[in-house]
């Protein structure tokens, strides 16, 4: 008697349990999932091809942070970032059927790679001192 009714709410549990993520998904369109993917393997097919343009970004953004040391270090993140870049738009262009991560958020921030261009900017205030 136990055992029947330990295995119908593990049963019942289970049921619930994978019926959930469905329902959960009910209210999306097919035509809006299968947008998010085609804007998945764009954005991947994109990033692959154009992964070699962070070379000159990671160089000159960083020569704008970091003044002359940025001619070394520079060079060395676009060699990273580029990689970074390829793998990661070759990962979204081969997994765009699978909604990861987030429902078929970027991978990458920023998603494209002329975006980010801007200068970061300073967050606190820095008050003028006052004369004495």
């Amino acid at each position: 008697m136990k055992t029947t009714k330990l295995l119908s709410t593990m049963l019942l549990f289970a049921i619930v349990l994978f019926a959930l993520p469905a329902a959960a998904r009910a209210d999306q369109q097919p035509e809006m999932i299968v947008e998010k993917m085609a804007v998945k393997l764009t954005r991947g097919v994109t990033n692959a091809v154009t992964s070699i343009v962070e070379l000159p970004k990671q160089s000159i953004l960083t020569v704008r942070e970091m003044g002359g040391a940025g001619y070394v270090v520079g060079p060395l993140k676009g060699i990273g970032m580029t990689l970074y870049r390829g793998f990661i738009g070759m990962t979204e262009a081969v997994f765009f059927l699978v909604p990861q991560p987030g429902y078929y958020d970027p991978m990458i921030d920023p998603p494209y790679v002329w975006e980010g261009w801007e200068p970061k900017r300073e967050t606190s205030v820095v008050l003028p001192e006052e004369p004495k």
